[in-house]
């Protein structure tokens, strides 16, 4: 499948549920504890991040969508925490604070990167103003393009079937996380997207692939549901829809750090990817692969367009890669993103020896990202004479992309590169050879652009002419 990453920008998501603060003590393990078979952690840093439907707006906003959270926390310092931090990520918060009960805490231990226990600070779901919550919610409909309810059993959506009503009176599609012994809560919902866990403590234990659609097709009419979403872990995720066939989509395999968090990722991708108007097939897919990122990471994370792009290119694009135009720029998007310096050169390349694969090492050891741009065959044949190139365009490149040292080849096709590199702008423009650096293509762009030019030496007496002439001399 086509994933395609779409513009998030313009899209308004108003978050509803359970927020939390989720408390981490990082620190080494060296030593059993003298008083009870116990690891001793010697606490290093401790952090602090909004979880629950705090790390669901977290996730909207770090894909660039604008997020809304609805919710409650305490009238305490943790629930100032908790504003402030989700304030300073360009959230808009609409919370009601409650002297009733504090802010649900849970503290994670960790030592190298796994988790050693879980403390949670909380009492039981508290009853706040729900009339006042469903006046803010309404308010909110006219500017909202789709609504995520982050279910955690605490009390937040006392109200979600009013809630959803409203919703779906307005055009505004509705996406929930569940978490109650019922999906009742939940009806006339969008999407729902439970774990295997969270559906078998609905419908009871499934027994196969055939079992989980009988009883979620069952769900979904019993409670006027458009689909169901089901996340099996390793096996992947499940879609059952009205009308359609169900769709099973295999998992990203990637090596689990922390699963903590990574429904809150899957159902924001979901959810915004949506909204943009994508498919159902399309964002489950794009959904999947940031899940695949969340796991890999330690605590609640979120996902950025930029780590997103980087997967997507990632399995596409293994080593050194032939690119497109349009490819490359969002790979130097990418690059840059990531504070890496992508570094340009340019070249016929048409028998690779060991001056060039030298002189392209030398290249990359400047920044992070080397692109090698190729003259076509018809420029090489405009500057070598008609009987270059003697490696047409596609075998040059195949060649030179294999190199360890190279990560993006593509060709152009005029004389100089100056129009590519002018477009690109590289971080660092290298040459090889007895240039000055007003000589070379596109140095003033890139100088411009606050980039370097850098002039390297080729290996003496290495040149692909020169190898041509022994060659002939030697035939003839």
């Amino acid at each position: 499948m086509n994933i395609q990453i779409p513009a998030f920008e313009n899209l308004n998501v108003l978050i509803v549920g359970d927020i939390m603060l989720d408390r981490y003590w990082i620190g080494d393990t060296t030593r059993v504890s003298p008083e009870a078979p116990i690891p001793v952690v010697h606490v290093r840093k401790t952090e602090e991040k909004p979880g629950g439907a705090g790390n669901v707006a977290l996730n909207v906003a770090a894909l660039g969508a604008k997020a809304t959270l609805l919710g409650m926390v305490g009238n305490d310092t943790d629930g100032d925490s908790l504003e402030k931090m989700l304030n300073n990520n360009n959230i808009n918060c609409l919370l009601q604070r409650t002297k009733i009960a504090p802010t649900i805490t849970k503290l994670r231990l960790l030592s190298r990167n796994q988790q050693l226990i879980r403390i949670d600070f909380e009492e039981e779901p508290v009853t706040f103003s729900p009339d006042k919550q469903l006046c803010l919610f309404e308010q909110q409909l006219a500017n909202t393009d789709v609504v995520i309810m982050s279910d955690y059993s605490k009390g937040a959506l006392q109200n979600s079937v009013e809630m959803i009503a409203l919703a779906r009176a307005n055009n505004v599609p509705v996406f929930i996380d569940p978490k109650e012994d019922t999906f009742a809560p939940y009806h006339g919902a969008t999407m729902l997207t439970p774990n295997m866990k969270e559906f078998e403590h609905v419908v009871g234990k499934v027994s196969s692939l055939e079992d989980i659609e009988l009883k979620a097709r069952q769900q979904i009419e019993d409670h006027n549901l458009d689909a169901i979403l089901l996340t099996r872990s390793e096996a992947g995720m499940s879609l059952i829809q009205r009308d359609h066939p169900m769709l099973n989509i295999p998992t990203q395999a990637k090596e689990v750090f922390d699963v903590t968090g990574a429904g809150d990722t899957v159902i924001a991708t979901l959810a915004c990817a949506c909204a943009t108007g994508q498919s159902w097939p399309r964002a489950i897919a794009l959904a999947n692969l940031a899940a695949g990122i969340s796991i890999s990471k330690v605590g609640a994370a979120t996902v950025s367009v930029p780590e997103l792009r980087r997967e997507l290119n990632r399995e596409h694009l293994s080593g050194g890669s032939i690119v497109s135009l349009e490819q490359l720029r969002m790979l130097i998007d990418d690059a840059k993103a990531h504070g890496e310096t992508v570094v340009l050169t340019n070249g016929c390349f048409d028998i690779l020896h060991a001056g060039h694969v030298t002189y392209l090492e030398e290249a990359k050891a400047l920044g992070h990202r080397l692109i090698v741009a190729v003259n076509s065959d018809s420029s090489v044949a405009a500057l070598k004479g008609p009987k270059r190139p003697i490696n047409n365009i596609e075998h040059r490149m195949t060649v030179l992309a294999a190199l360890n040292a190279v990560d993006w080849v593509i060709p152009f096709t005029e004389d100089t590169p100056e129009k590519l590199i002018n477009t690109l702008l590289p971080d660092i423009l290298v040459k090889g050879g007895d240039y000055q650096i007003e000589e070379i293509a596109g140095h003033k762009a890139v100088l411009q652009n606050g980039g370097k030019v850098k002039i390297l030496c080729f290996k003496e007496g290495l040149s692909t002419s020169n190898m041509i002439t022994k060659i002939r001399e030697e035939t003839t």
